[in-house]
C-alpha cells in the first residue's frame, strides 16, 4: 500500500522524501510537467523497483533530473555546443537533452546497449524536485503512470494508479501538475535531433536561436529534424 501522502510544503516533507529515496524506495514527486516517480539512480535495486512498478520495458531508459549546472556535470560532463545552447535558453524547463554521458557515470538506467553511452538529462522548474536533487544529487525520474498509460497529474491519481502496491513509499502532494511532457532532443556536437516534441515546439527550438558571432547557423539547427531511427520511443517517457 502507499504508506503516506504528504503536502510538499509541509515541514519535514522533503526530508522524509529524501530519507525514503536514500533507503532505496520509490517516491512520487510533483514536477513542472506531470507527477513523476523518482529513485536514487546509484542504487540498482531501486532502479529495478521502478521498472517493475511501472511495468516499463527494460529497453526504455530512465531520464535523470538535476538541480543545476554542477549536477549536469556529474552525469554528462561538459555539454557540447548544441546542448549548451539549448540548456542556456530553455533550462530550467520542459526540455530533456540526450547527451553523451560523463565517463565516470556508469549507473544502469536501462535501455539497449547503444543507449548506455548517453543520458537523458533535464533541469526542472519546480521547487520540490529541485530541493530533492539538492539534497541527494541527480535523480532518475519518470512519469507516474503504468507504462503506456496517461501520466498522473495529481497526488490522488498517483494513489489510485498504484493503490495496493508497496511502492511508492511516499507521495509528495504538490497540487495539480498538468503540464505537457518535456520535449526530448538528442545533441551531438553542433547537431541536434528531435526525438519527441512536447511542451516546447521543435520549430521554436530551431527557429528562435541565436546566431554565432561569425554569422554561422544556430547550433541548435545543425541536426536533422525528425524522430530518428528509434522513432523517439527510447525516450517517450522522459518527462
Amino acid at each position: 500500500m502507499v504508506t503516506r501522502v504528504v503536502a510538499a510544503s509541509e515541514a519535514g516533507a522533503l526530508q522524509s522524501a529524501a530519507e525514503a529515496l536514500a533507503d532505496g524506495a520509490v517516491v512520487a514527486v510533483p514536477t513542472d510537467t506531470v507527477y513523476g516517480l523518482a529513485v536514487d539512480p546509484s542504487q540498482p535495486d531501486a532502479v529495478a523497483r521502478l521498472f517493475e512498478l511501472k511495468g516499463r520495458p527494460g529497453d526504455v531508459p530512465l531520464p535523470v533530473l538535476v538541480a543545476g549546472v554542477e549536477q549536469v556535470a556529474m552525469v554528462a560532463g561538459r555539454l557540447e555546443s548544441a546542448a549548451q545552447h539549448l540548456a542556456d535558453r530553455y533550462w530550467p524547463g520542459p526540455l530533456t537533452l540526450v547527451v553523451p554521458r560523463r565517463r565516470g557515470f556508469t549507473v544502469d538506467l536501462g535501455g539497449p546497449p547503444a543507449a548506455r553511452h548517453t543520458v537523458g538529462v533535464r533541469r526542472p522548474d519546480h521547487p520540490a524536485i529541485v530541493a530533492l536533487c539538492e539534497l541527494l544529487g541527480p535523480l532518475a525520474v519518470t512519469s507516474a503512470n503504468l507504462h503506456g498509460a496517461p501520466p498522473a497529474t495529481t497526488a490522488d491519481e498517483v494513489v489510485r494508479v498504484f493503490g495496493g502496491s508497496e511502492q511508492p513509499r511516499l507521495v509528495l502532494d504538490g497540487g495539480t501538475c498538468d503540464g505537457a511532457p518535456s520535449t526530448v532532443v538528442e545533441c551531438r556536437g553542433p547537431a541536434s535531433k528531435c526525438l519527441r516534441e512536447g511542451a516546447l515546439l521543435w520549430s521554436d527550438l530551431r527557429g528562435r536561436g541565436r546566431k554565432d558571432p561569425a554569422g554561422g547557423a544556430d547550433p541548435a539547427e545543425g541536426g536533422v529534424d525528425g524522430a530518428g531511427p528509434d522513432g523517439g520511443h527510447l525516450w517517450d517517457a522522459a518527462r
